[in-house]
């Protein structure tokens, strides 16, 4: 950062027009080396928050359906572009919900007979358990808020 501050003094001194020419060039370098700061810095921020974890045939009855607290479960396939749209969307849901709501994700493609047990036809389905029960299920790609109003449901009933 001196470097770049002696060079911002020395361009003020340049009697020319060119001066604010290169101070605009310094002052972008700053924002820059800046920005890159403040990237990798959420990055690192981002990576401590939790993230929805994967559930299979094998760990299913114990996570999802023999807990007392509410889970969230996303079919997805591997394949599938839109699911990882809503991928995303989970992973912030299980930051913010952390406690309250347990997040799990379940790859159709490798744990079939889960996903036919629950008539999934088609993905991303996310499906809402409370108590082993299913209680709500968002169909599809959908914005947050979608989500969020169907866990709320779930949490005050």
């Amino acid at each position: 950062m001196d470097t770049i501050y002696q060079l911002k003094k020395l361009s003020l001194r340049c009697p020319t027009s060119c001066y604010v020419f290169k101070f605009e060039i310094i002052h972008h370098i700053e924002e820059r080396i800046l920005e890159k700061k403040l990237k990798e810095t959420i990055e690192q921020d981002i990576s401590l928050f939790p993230k929805a974890a994967v559930v299979t045939k094998d760990t299913w009855e114990k996570s999802v359906l023999n807990t007392d607290s509410p889970v969230l479960v996303e079919f997805y396939a591997s394949w599938c572009g839109p699911c990882r749209m809503v991928h995303r969307i989970i992973d912030e849901i299980a930051g913010e919900y952390a406690g309250r709501l347990s997040c799990f994700i379940l790859n159709t493609d490798d744990d079939f007979p889960i996903a036919e047990d629950y008539e999934i036809k088609a993905v991303p389905v996310v499906l809402l358990f409370k108590n082993g029960e299913k209680r709500e299920s968002v169909v599809g790609t959908m914005p947050k808020d979608f989500y969020i109003a169907a866990i709320e449901r779930v949490l005050k009933s």
